[in-house]
């Protein structure tokens, strides 16, 4: 269902090493909450899912909620160390807003069924969990934010609110973990392209 290795999200967390069969149980988790939602999936279908008992799970993590909080937490922390990489890289406001575009497009493209999870199932989430996430959330979109006023000072944009400006953004790539499929025809890379463009053209940046 997804491209992009859940191991390949983990080193963006403190102490983020873990055993093998956790790795197994978060995968299972990922595509279980992806197919049924949080609610309807049990601790059972994620353990048969990973290949191992009920008990099994319960020595790795301590509910399947325990599983959802550190998905969402690491979907969001490498989404924020993606676009801290693009704010902060080369080039005029433009170029990184675009560059920034391409690679949240294509990520979500790519790891589409975390990015389900993480973003349309955080009402599930535990109070002190759902915290972390929206500090994360609220980091991500302060980093779009300040691009956004680096263009408009720039001359580069042309954008009456900020802050609903940035939402827009980011909403754009989001949901393409929503709708993007393994039959959709064009690759994560090209759609990326693509919707950097349509980002400029909204911002009002010369194309």
């Amino acid at each position: 269902m997804t491209s992009t290795p859940l191991a390949d999200l983990w080193p963006t967390l403190p102490g983020a090493a873990r055993p093998e069969a956790a790795y197994r149980l978060l995968q299972a988790a990922v595509e279980s909450f992806a197919e049924r939602g949080f609610h309807a999936t049990t601790t059972r279908d994620i353990a048969t899912a990973a290949g191992m008992s009920p008990a099994a799970l319960y020595i790795h993590y301590q509910s399947k909620a325990a599983l959802l909080a550190e998905i969402s937490q690491a979907g969001h922390a490498a989404t924020l160390a993606l676009v801290r990489d693009a704010v902060a890289g080369r080039g005029g406001p433009a170029e990184r807003m675009r560059r920034l575009v391409e690679q949240f497009t294509a990520w979500h493209a790519r790891a589409r069924t975390v990015g389900r999870v993480v973003n349309y199932e955080l009402h599930a989430l535990p109070e002190d969990a759902y915290a972390v996430v929206a500090a994360l959330r609220l980091d991500i979109e302060r980093e779009v934010s300040a691009l956004i006023e680096a263009g408009v000072a720039a001359g580069d944009f042309q954008v009456s609110e900020v802050r609903t400006a940035a939402r827009a953004v980011t909403s754009l790539g989001i949901d393409v973990s929503r709708w993007y499929t393994d039959r959709s025809t064009e690759t994560p890379e090209e759609l990326g392209r693509r919707y950097g463009e349509l980002v400029l053209r909204m911002l009002g940046a010369r194309v």
